[in-house]
């Protein structure tokens, strides 16, 4: 059943924008509105007096009104191999045309699969040929495990445009199938969950707390502007919004004094824990503050524990040890700094006073499932 409030699940990490690496590789149909549009990163707008040659200009995908047997549907490849947990389907402007029920369906593809799909080309006021939609039946995608069953969607007012949908899987997915019934149109499309990637070797330095690694975020303690779980996504940021910032904090003083290690002194801070993909040893850490220019924080300081059942409580407590000394940060720069510690599975970042930055990396080495520390 569709969800009307925000879900924890929104929390988790996502894998169909395409900032995540998400991708469209097929769509019955774009007359009006190209599917790319569905998992495109920033929030669905309206330009009342925008049209193109085909018909009303739409931020999102929209296909023609079928005169057709059949219904309309897409194959999305997510940004990894992935236990999807909850999806978002917002039908944001949509009012008059919105797909009225959706499912959806999920497979596990190899390379070889996939390369079955033919090269695809988003255009406007086009639809697949009869050779394409012969090809891809190949896949029989028609018969993917079926993770959501025909749902229906609600309109794209400001009341009823998030539609929050639950999944019941704890199975891993490289694609889905999104089904729309039988035509219409979607502003957006999010797909939470946890990666499930390989484990890699002893000895190959990862990035540990990438989402592509199955890094994840599990708490945080301000996203007034931006959600923390934008800034272990691969790729650099395009701007503030795809990064993590928080607001205001109250407390600052009336006036500023500086620290003996060139930071300033502050009494409060804003924080966000993250479970790396793997239990492992960090040997570096980079604090990216790319497009923020005049909000960066003063400065990071980074901690990690081991947590035997791999899941952070805010109501534990838990024996935090540095292994990144508050340091200063400075604005739209890469800030690398080397690290040295135990086997950890997770780390809290804090900044001071408060402030965002776009991307944090942490590269290291995946070690077994130890409770070494």
């Amino acid at each position: 059943m569709i969800e009307k409030i925000a879900p924890t699940f929104v929390d988790l990490s996502e894998f169909a924008s395409l900032s995540a690496g998400g991708k469209v590789l097929f769509a019955t149909d774009d007359f009006f509105a190209v599917c790319e549009n569905m998992v495109a990163d920033n929030e669905p707008i309206f330009l009342a007096d925008k049209y193109t040659e085909y018909g009303k200009w739409m931020d999102g995908w929209e296909t023609r009104r079928k005169r057709i047997v059949g219904h309309d549907w897409c194959i999305i490849k997510l940004a990894a191999k992935c236990v999807i947990r909850g999806l978002l389907l917002d039908t944001a402007f949509f009012t008059g045309n919105y797909a009225p029920k959706f499912s959806i369906q999920a497979a596990i593809l190899t390379p070889e699969e996939e390369a079955v799909i033919p090269t695809r080309e988003a255009r406007l006021g086009t639809s697949c040929t009869d050779r394409q939609l012969h090809q891809v039946y190949k896949l029989q995608s028609d018969k993917w495990h079926e993770l959501v069953p025909v749902t229906a969607l609600r309109p794209g007012y400001e009341g009823t445009r998030l539609n929050y949908q639950k999944v019941l899987s704890d199975e891993s997915w490289t694609h889905i199938r999104v089904n729309i019934y039988p035509d219409g149109g979607i502003a957006r499309l999010r797909v939470f969950g946890e990666a499930r990637p390989d484990i890699p070797p002893c000895n190959q330095m990862i990035d540990l707390i990438s989402l592509l690694n199955g890094a994840v975020c599990q708490g945080y303690s301000n996203a007034h502007y931006g959600h923390p779980r934008n800034v272990i996504k691969p790729g650099k940021s395009q701007s503030m919004a795809d990064g993590w910032e928080t607001a205001r904090r109250l407390d600052r003083p009336e006036v500023l004094e500086v620290n003996e290690d060139g930071t300033l002194k502050f009494s409060g801070n804003e924080w966000a824990v993250f479970k790396l993909g793997f239990p492992g040893r960090i040997k570096e850490i980079c604090i990216d503050t790319s497009h923020f220019k005049g909000n960066y924080p003063d400065s990071v300081k980074v901690e990690g524990v081991y947590i035997e059942r791999s899941n952070w409580s805010p109501d534990t407590g838990y024996n935090w040890r540095t292994i990144l000394k508050r340091s200063k940060l400075s604005a739209h720069n890469e800030h690398w700094f080397d690290c040295d510690g135990g086997v950890i599975t997770h780390i809290k970042v804090t900044v001071a006073p408060d402030g965002g930055f776009s991307r944090i990396r942490a590269y290291g080495f995946a070690v077994g499932h130890t409770s070494e520390n």
